[in-house]
């Protein structure tokens, strides 16, 4: 397989109040390529697969109409996947670790590229740890957060209700050289786990959510962003005790922009907005296209954590 190596815009840690992105050019080391966006899809290459597939925010003309024709893969809702490449998994190397990819059911393919400098922030924040308690990583999916935190030093617990995707995060460990690290793999559904640990006195030094939309929870109970944010926010702060020394919150849901999930944290850790970090998940492609992907909030903010 050939990798390319390519720069790609990354967010940087400070946003102003307003939630607006303050970003800059880092590096990812080889394996992913943003080429171009429009017309409601993204085109990339993944290793040496270029994958077309849906972008709803993608709303602006393609940059770049002829990149389109060496797709190896596209994939188109209500008729799946066609191309030319081969329906086995393949496997890339993006930020140091190395993941296996497929073409999924769903049009995803394993991997969120524009979680890179979470990846990179949750590295550095796990560094210098404050106690030996575990990490917590709910919706963890496919493990890039779970194994960044890892690659660092640190416990995880891993937690997705899907038994596919924890198996499938198991291997992408096994592949990045660290199966072997203090990770417990578990497939639970994220509240009802919580709600369990809440209740045997279990502590965790920081928490990662990357929650859904909607979904169903346990007992195929309906399970919405807009209700049950705020609580399982609260209770996964009483899981670190009040005082975590991380929070990385995550979301993908219309309405739930930057400024709304720097609230939302801000509000349950008790802290001004301004001590929380925030701002828009994004690309930029090669074509000048740029692709929004969701939002994020994490603590404690650089300003903050120079003051503790």
């Amino acid at each position: 397989m050939t990798f390319i190596t390519e720069q790609y815009a990354r967010n940087a840690a400070a946003v102003s109040d307003g939630g607006a992105a303050v970003r800059d050019d880092g590096g990812v080391d080889g394996g992913y390529e943003f080429l171009d966006a429009g017309d409601g899809r993204r085109l990339e290459r993944f290793g040496g697969v270029v994958v077309d597939r849906p972008a709803p925010s993608a709303i602006e003309p393609r940059r770049d109409p002829a990149a389109w024709t060496a797709a190896d893969l596209v994939f188109a809702r209500g008729r799946g996947w066609s191309g030319s490449a081969p329906a086995d998994p393949w496997t890339i190397e993006l930020d140091g670790l190395t993941f296996e990819l497929r073409a999924t059911e769903s049009g995803q393919v394993g991997l969120f590229p524009e979680q890179a400098p979470n990846w990179s922030w949750l590295r550095d924040r796990a560094a210098t740890p404050a106690g030996d308690e575990p990490l917590l990583n709910l919706f963890g999916y496919t493990g890039a957060a779970t194994l960044a935190l890892a690659g660092a030093g640190r416990a995880v617990a891993h937690v997705d209700g899907s038994r596919p995707a924890v198996a499938w995060a198991r291997r992408n460990a096994s592949l990045s050289g660290l199966a072997d690290r203090p990770i417990r793999w578990l497939v639970d559904d994220a509240d009802a786990f919580v709600a369990r640990e809440v209740r045997r006195g279990r502590r965790y030094r920081g928490v990662i959510l990357d929650p859904p939309s909607y979904g169903h929870g346990a007992g195929g109970r309906s399970w919405r962003l807009d209700e049950r944010l705020v609580p399982l926010l609260r209770e996964c702060v009483s899981l670190t005790g009040g005082s975590p020394e991380l929070v990385l919150l995550t979301a993908h849901t219309p309405g739930f922009g930057a400024s709304r999930l720097r609230d939302e944290l801000a509000a349950v850790l008790r802290r001004p907005t301004r001590d929380v970090d925030a701002a828009e998940l994004s690309l930029d492609a090669r074509s000048g296209a740029r692709l929004a992907l969701g939002a994020f909030a994490r603590w404690p903010a650089q300003r903050a954590d120079h003051e503790r």
